[in-house]
């Protein structure tokens, strides 16, 4: 099969709204956790998130907003950006071949609650007549085709924490497949609603760290107590390799692989020996066809909670048989659920261009049954080939990509 390249790539997420400042963040281990400003939220347990800082208003005008979700807007404030990214033109592009895959856990919650307080104040027929469409989580990649007039494939995926990854993953499966040329692929999750934060909050899945926000998110630390609810959108533009060389493109990394796999075992908590997801790693490895010990980075699922970082360290134990650099960008942007696979695939390429690895802030206390080699509170410059991203999620849904240097 042909080989399928990243030519451009776009992010709004909690600690900045583009891949240039994304990185600079990162690389200084950049919190963008703080107490919730867009609701009151004196009656949770929990009072912080990451939210995106960012005036929707300078994107968007007050029509065209009321009628697309946050979600849905965050994601095409990041396809804008890695379409722009990539140098396409679309005078010259057979849009018929361009397709978008752009995943989300949920989709519109925020218009959800919305409507269902219009529905239960007055009427069923007072609720928005964009409420299905703005609700629907296939609409943020039909509005990036909508937005650019892309024929080809525009689909979503829903699975959960993995919806990001998976959304990439299955857009390079389009390209070898033959499908399309070119497609905009990624992920996008606006959360940060009452219901969402009461729902994970009951479920206590969250940190409660409500006095020291910045510090609340600390994956693999030994004082972690769960995670944090983050916000955004990350979108990638994926090419064939010939169609990328066709028109000199500036070529970021080759996405080199894809590999997925189910727990079988719980709705919501992860095998506790962590064999899904070993297993993804194990087959995302095998069509690279690399060695684990190519394998210079991962960037770990770990979202801050006592069991799902003790399984995901087992795996990689169980995979990886040199002492691997692991961190997780999630200390600093929070977990951004069916996004999150896609704006840390942007760090792994990233970490591969610069030579420089994010850091996991917050790690104040190695935790004994998590023996990795964390990259911690620091960046880390190495030469780095190949890197791994792991993304977990509800169901036991796993998905492991790898990218590389061509």
């Amino acid at each position: 099969m042909e080989k399928v390249v990243i030519t451009g790539m776009g992010c709004v997420t909690p600690i900045a709204n583009n891949v240039k400042d994304y990185h600079e963040a990162q690389l200084a281990g950049k919190s963008g956790v703080g107490t919730i400003s867009r609701f009151d939220v004196s009656d949770f347990p929990t009072k912080i998130a990451g939210e995106v800082k960012l005036d929707l208003s300078e994107h968007f005008d007050r029509k065209e907003a009321k009628r697309l979700d946050r979600f849905v807007q965050y994601a095409l404030i990041a396809a804008t950006e890695a379409f722009e990214n990539s140098g396409l033109d679309l005078s010259t592009l057979n849009l018929e071949r361009v397709g978008t895959l752009v995943g989300s856990g949920i989709g519109g919650m925020e218009s959800l609650e919305a409507n269902f307080e219009k529905r239960f104040a007055k009427s069923a027929l007072r609720v928005s007549p964009f409420f299905i469409p703005m609700m629907i989580a296939n609409m943020a990649s039909s509005q990036v085709a909508i937005r650019y007039g892309f024929m080809g494939p525009s689909t979503a995926t829903v699975t959960a924490c993995t919806s990001g990854s998976d959304a990439i993953g299955n857009a390079m499966r389009m390209i070898q497949f033959g499908e399309a040329d070119v497609v905009l692929a990624g992920g996008s999750e606006a959360l940060i609603t009452p219901i969402a934060l009461g729902g994970f909050s009951v479920m206590r899945a969250l940190s409660t760290r409500n006095d020291a926000p910045e510090t609340a998110s600390r994956p693999f630390s030994a004082t972690r107590d769960g995670f944090v609810l983050g916000e955004g959108a990350g979108v990638m533009v994926l090419e064939s390799l010939s169609h990328a060389e066709a028109r000199s493109a500036n070529i970021l990394a080759e996405l080199k692989a894809f590999g997925r796999s189910s727990d079988a075992h719980h709705m919501a908590e992860p095998h506790p020996e962590g064999k899904g997801a070993a297993l993804a790693m194990g087959n995302a490895l095998r069509e690279s066809g690399l060695n684990s010990g190519d394998i210079g980075y991962i960037n770990a699922h770990a979202t801050s909670t006592p069991a799902g970082d003790k399984a995901e360290a087992g795996a990689i134990k169980k995979v990886f048989s040199h002492d691997v650099a692991v961190s997780s960008t999630k200390s600093m942007t929070g977990h951004l659920l069916g996004a999150a696979g896609a704006i840390e695939a942007i760090a792994c390429v990233q970490a591969i261009q610069s030579g420089v690895l994010p850091p996991s802030i917050n790690f104040d206390e190695a935790d004994p049954e998590v023996p990795l080699n964390v990259v911690a509170n620091e960046a880390h410059e190495t030469t780095l080939n190949y890197a791994m991203s792991n993304s977990f999620g509800f169901g036991g849904q796993n998905a492991s990509l790898i990218m590389g240097k061509l």
